[in-house]
C-alpha cells in the first residue's frame, strides 16, 4: 500500500532513512515527510516504531474541488463502507493551502456530509462523529483546487508516546526530541547528561532509544485498529516482539542523568519517567546549572559521553540570572568536567549560543512549534582553528595594542577596537570602560551568499576568543544585529534588562545600554563631531536637533553653553537623556529637553523669534511616529530642514550638519544665502580610520554675500 509519513520540518531525511529500516520500500523524501510503499507488516512496525514520524497517511483519493458542492460530490464517490463500519466513531480534519475553500471547519462538515449521507442512504443508520476519541480519523488537505483524502492510520500524531501528561514550560515534543538525539549522534555514546532536562522528553527519549524500545508501546490505541482491513493477529505478534525487545534492552541502558532549577519541572519528569517505566533507569534532580560543581563519577568516568540540552526560555531564565550567563555555564560545564564528550544545544536564540565558548561542529536548521531553531553540534574536532578564530584573536591583539595606547593618550574610554578588518569576521567591536571593561560587538549582516549555518559559526569562532584577548567574563560581552531599521524599529525596546552603565567622555558622564536597545546611546563616531560642538558653544546660545540622548548637548554643557534646548521626537531618548542630564547636574531650567517634531519645532521657534548661535543637527536617516502625518527622509527633507534651521541662526553663527546615510548628496545649491564645509574627513575619529564613510559631516554657515 502507499503511505505518507508526514514529519517535523527538517527531520524528514532522518525520517526516510528510519522507514527504510522498518521494512518500507519506494521511499521519497519531500519537505513536509515521506511517501513510501509498505505491507500491513511494514505499517504496523512504522506506527510502532517510528521515533521521529507524526502522522502515517493512506492516500484514499485525489480530485477538483473548485467549491465545498465538488468537495462534496468527490466525498461520496469513496466506498466509505470499506473503510469504517456503522458502528465506528470518526472525525473530519482539514488543512488548507491556498486553497480556493478558505474554511477549513466547513470543508471537514462537507465530508462528513458525504460519509454519512452515504450510510444512511445505504443501510438507514448512520456513524457518529466523534472530535475527541475517534475510531477512525480522516485527513482532508486541499491545495488550491485540488483535494486529498487520506486515513489517519496512526490515530492522531505519533509524537504522543503516552507517557507525558502535561510536560513543563516550552515543551519539547518527543519526535523532535528523539531527532536531536539522532543528530547528536545517540545512542553511540556511552552516558547521556542534560542539564537542564525540564520535564525529562531528551532524558526518557534517550533512554528509549538506547534500550530498544518501541516508542508506541505506551499508546492507548492506534487509527488503523478500527480499520476494516486490519490484521489484529499480526500486529499482536510485533507488539509481542516489541515487548520482548524492550525487556531485554532494559539491562544494558546506559547512565542517563538530569537535572533542573524549577522544582516543578523536576515533579513532572519524575512523573514522566515513571510513567515510561524508567524509574529505576534514568536519574532526575533538581539542582541548578551554575550549582553543578562536581558531577558524579559514573558520567565523569565515562570517556565519551552526550551533553544535551534545550535551554528555557522567558520567565524560566530571568529566574537563572540571564540569557548570557546560561550558555557561559553550559561551556564551563563542558570544558572543566565532560571534555571528552560531544555537546548539542537546541536554542531558539542561537546568538546566546555565542556566549558558550566553542565553535559549533555543525549547525541544524529545524523548528520547535512556530520558533526558528537550531541545533549546535559540539564534537572533538578543533573548530576554532579552522573557522579562523585563532586569525581573529591574532588582530585583536594587535588593534587592542595599538588603540590602547592611543586612547589613554587622548583620555578616551570608549572606542572601537576591531571594524570587519578580516572579511571573514564581519564584526564591529567596542570596548567601554565604565566599573569594569564592557566588549560590545555588532554584527553586519552577512550577504545572503553566506550560508546563515556558517555565518553563525564564524560568529561563534569571534565570541570564543573574546574573554581570553580582553579578560572579560561572558556578562561583559554584548551583541546586537546590525541592520538597516526602518520606521519606528528604531525606538523599539529590544530587551527589558535595565542594565545601564556609567562612561566617561570628556568632563561628561552618560548612561550606556547594551542590551535593550539597537544603539547603545552614545554613537563614538561622532566624539569628535561632539567635542566641536562643544568647543564652539561658550558662552553660546545652542540648539541640537534630533539630540538622541543629548550626549552632544553634555559637551556644549561643559564648554560653557550659556543656554541649549534639546528637541527629539523619542519619549525614550528624551528619557534618557534627562538620566544623563541628572548625572550631570545639569540646570534643565536653562537647558530644556523638548519633545517634537524638528521641522514643526523649528516653525514654531521662527514665530517665537528664537535664535542660536551653535546649531547641531544629526538626524536619522529615516523616521516616522504616530505623531508624524509622513516619513522623515534626509535625502529628501534636508533641505528645507537646513534652510529652516539657519531662519534661527545669529548672525556668523554655525550649523554643524552630519548624518549616516551613505548615498547622501548635500543639495547645496537649493540652501539659500548658506555656505556648506565638508568636514567630514576632521570628524572621523582614528578608531573609525577604516571605515571613512560611517557619517558625513558639514560646517555651514551664512554666506558673505548674504
Amino acid at each position: 500500500m502507499k503511505l505518507f509519513v508526514s514529519a517535523p520540518r527538517g527531520t524528514t531525511g532522518l525520517l526516510g532513512r528510519e522507514l527504510g529500516d522498518l521494512g518500507a520500500t519506494d521511499i521519497k523524501v519531500v519537505a513536509a515527510g515521506v511517501h513510501c510503499q509498505a505491507d500491513h507488516s511494514g505499517l504496523y512496525r512504522i506506527c510502532l516504531w517510528s521515533r521521529i514520524a507524526n502522522r502515517v497517511l493512506l492516500p484514499i483519493t485525489s480530485f477538483k474541488a473548485g467549491d465545498t458542492d465538488a468537495l462534496y460530490d468527490g466525498a461520496s464517490k469513496i466506498n466509505w463502507q470499506e473503510i469504517l463500519s456503522v458502528t465506528a466513531t470518526f472525525s473530519v480534519h482539514c488543512t488548507l493551502s491556498q486553497a480556493v475553500i478558505d474554511h477549513s471547519h466547513y470543508a471537514s462538515l462537507k465530508v462528513k456530509d458525504a460519509i454519512v449521507d452515504q450510510f444512511r442512504d445505504a443501510t438507514g443508520e448512520r456513524p457518529s462523529v466523534d472530535t475527541d476519541n475517534p475510531d477512525i480519523r480522516i485527513n482532508l488537505h486541499i491545495r488550491r483546487r485540488e483535494a486529498q483524502i487520506a486515513l489517519d492510520l496512526s490515530g492522531g500524531s505519533l509524537h504522543r508516546r503516552g507517557y507525558r501528561e502535561a510536560g513543563g514550560e516550552a515543551p519539547l515534543k518527543e519526535n523532535l526530541a528523539a531527532a536531536l538525539l539522532m543528530f547528536s549522534g545517540w545512542p553511540s555514546q556511552k552516558a547521556l547528561f542534560d542539564p537542564m532536562c525540564g520535564s525529562g522528553t531528551l532524558l526518557i527519549e534517550a533512554a528509549m532509544m538506547a534500550g530498544d524500545i518501541a516508542p508506541g508501546l505506551l499508546r492507548d490505541g492506534f487509527g488503523f485498529e478500527q480499520w476494516a482491513d486490519h490484521d489484529e493477529t499480526l500486529w499482536q505478534q510485533i507488539v509481542s516482539e516489541a515487548e520482548q525487545r524492550r525487556e531485554k534492552g532494559l539491562m544494558t541502558l546506559p547512565p542517563i542523568r538530569g537535572q533542573d532549577a524549577d522544582k516543578v519541572a523536576i515533579r513532572k519528569a519524575i512523573a514522566n519517567i515513571t510513567r515510561a517505566g524508567l524509574k529505576s533507569h534514568i536519574h532526575a534532580e533538581t539542582c541548578a546549572l551554575s550549582e553543578t560543581a562536581t558531577l558524579p563519577a559514573a558520567l565523569t568516568d565515562i570517556d565519551r559521553g552526550l551533553l544535551i540540552c534545550n535551554p528555557p526560555y522567558g520567565e524560566r531564565i530571568a529566574a537563572m540570572g540571564g540569557l548570557r550567563n546560561v550558555y557561559a555555564e553550559l561551556g564551563k560545564l563542558k570544558q572543566s568536567q565532560l571534555s571528552n564528550w560531544d555537546e548539542a544545544i537546541f536554542t531558539g536564540s542561537p546568538e546566546l549560543a555565542l556566549y558558550h565558548g566553542q565553535v559549533a561542529d555543525e549547525v541544524i536548521a529545524l523548528n520547535n512549534g512556530p520558533i526558528d531553531c537550531e541545533l549546535l553540534i559540539y564534537n572533538q574536532t578543533d573548530s576554532l582553528q579552522k573557522t579562523g578564530g585563532d586569525m581573529f584573536a591574532n588582530r585583536l591583539r594587535k588593534n587592542l595594542k595599538k588603540f590602547s595606547r592611543w586612547a589613554k593618550r587622548e583620555q578616551i574610554n570608549c572606542y572601537r577596537v576591531y571594524d570587519a578588518d578580516l572579511p571573514e569576521f564581519a564584526v564591529a567591536v567596542d570596548l567601554y570602560y565604565s566599573d569594569k571593561l564592557y566588549v560590545h560587538v555588532q554584527e553586519y549582516t552577512a550577504p545572503k551568499t553566506v550560508e546563515p549555518e556558517k555565518a553563525l559559526r564564524r560568529l561563534q569562532a569571534a565570541f570564543t576568543v573574546l574573554p581570553e584577548v580582553f579578560n572579560v567574563a561572558a556578562e561583559q560581552i554584548s551583541f546586537r544585529q546590525r541592520r538597516r531599521q526602518s520606521g519606528k524599529e528604531q525606538y523599539n525596546r529590544l530587551a527589558g534588562t535595565d542594565e545601564f552603565h556609567v562612561v566617561q567622555e570628556g568632563a561628561c558622564q552618560c548612561w550606556v545600554n547594551f542590551t535593550d536597545y539597537l544603539d547603545t546611546g552614545l554613537f563614538l563616531d561622532h566624539r569628535i563631531t561632539r567635542k566641536m560642538f562643544g568647543e564652539l558653544s561658550t558662552n553660546k546660545r545652542v540648539l541640537n536637533l534630533y539630540c538622541y540622548t543629548a550626549t552632544a548637548s553634555l559637551q556644549a554643557i561643559a564648554h560653557g553653553a550659556r543656554e541649549s534646548v534639546s528637541v527629539d521626537m523619542s519619549r525614550t531618548y528624551l528619557d534618557w537623556a534627562q538620566k544623563n542630564y541628572s548625572l550631570n547636574d545639569v540646570d534643565i531650567g536653562q537647558h530644556r529637553l523638548i519633545r517634537a517634531d524638528c521641522l514643526e519645532w523649528l516653525d514654531s521657534a521662527l514665530q517665537d523669534k528664537k535664535h542660536f548661535d551653535v546649531i547641531f543637527i544629526d538626524p536619522p536617516t529615516f523616521s516616522n511616529s504616530k505623531r508624524l502625518d509622513k516619513e522623515f527622509d534626509i535625502q529628501r527633507d534636508h533641505v528645507q530642514l537646513l534652510n529652516a534651521a539657519a531662519k534661527l541662526l545669529t548672525k556668523g553663527g554655525v550649523i554643524l550638519f552630519s548624518n549616516n546615510f551613505r548615498r547622501f548628496k548635500l543639495e547645496s545649491e537649493a540652501l539659500k544665502g548658506l555656505h556648506a564645509e565638508d568636514i567630514s574627513a576632521k570628524t572621523i575619529p582614528e578608531d573609525f580610520a577604516r571605515r571613512k564613510n560611517i557619517h558625513r559631516c558639514w560646517k555651514i554657515t551664512q554666506a558673505k554675500n548674504t
